[in-house]
């Protein structure tokens, strides 16, 4: 996936009220831009780091951007915007770069399904069944390590899935937990039980229950973004 328009970088000044964050250009434009990510975004920012924003030209949009990628207090470049992780498994899904989901006849988003009324992000056709496939942005990461850990903030929903995901592999469904790295630098993943010890149990039960968990990385720069590799999940 390469960014277009393309990004522009410029300096952070602060992020408020959730979805706002205040930019300074190279050019020296302030800016508040639209901060598309609903957690707390942990060890993705500091006052003054670099990040990079796409522009908007849509004159019924209230704010003229969104921010894209950020880098991190440790050095990496994290893409905040969760958005793009579902279109960046698709993408990896339909070159066959994730080789577990590899060979399905059709691929359908957001569907419905579940005991809670959820939405699966993807439900991938094959010949022996469907694989219903939620997928989870990871952006922690930690000073002196290569391991990434989800999630940033308390989540509910992402406990949800988690439960939807093992009623159906008890059921005999293929049901997959897929978290996307958005996160430079890494090799691993964790749950993030130090912060929501809940999803965490609630991961664990899933894997007793039969849900494949797998963590795949992407590659990052300021100009594209792509899916390629597996990285290991660490319970």
């Amino acid at each position: 996936m390469r960014f277009a328009p393309a990004l522009e970088e410029g300096r952070l000044r602060k992020r408020y009220k959730r979805f706002l964050a205040d930019i300074e250009t190279e050019a020296g434009e302030k800016l508040t831009i639209h901060c598309p990510n609903t957690g707390s975004m942990l060890n993705c920012m500091s006052e003054g780091c670099r990040v990079w924003f796409s522009r908007s030209n849509d004159p019924k949009r209230k704010l003229p951007g969104t921010w894209e990628i950020a880098e991190t207090p440790q050095g990496r470049l994290a893409c905040v915007n969760t958005a793009r992780a579902n279109a960046l498994v698709e993408e990896a899904l339909q070159a066959g770069v994730i080789a577990e989901l590899a060979g399905f006849s059709a691929l359908k988003r957001e569907v419905a399904y579940g005991l809670e009324n959820s939405r699966a992000d993807f439900r991938l056709d094959f010949p022996a069944g469907p694989a219903f496939v939620e997928v989870k942005s990871v952006t922690l990461g930690f000073d002196g390590t290569p391991v990434a850990a989800f999630p940033d903030a308390v989540t509910q929903r992402g406990s949800k899935h988690l439960r939807e995901l093992a009623n159906l592999a008890r059921e005999g469904v293929r049901a997959v937990q897929l978290y996307c790295v958005n996160l430079t630098g890494i090799e691993s993943v964790r749950p993030a039980e130090e912060i929501d010890p809940a999803y965490a149990a609630a991961l664990r039960e899933a894997i007793a229950a039969g849900v494949e968990v797998m963590a795949y990385g992407v590659e990052l720069t300021p100009e594209e973004a792509r899916v390629y590799r597996r990285l290991d999940v660490r319970l």
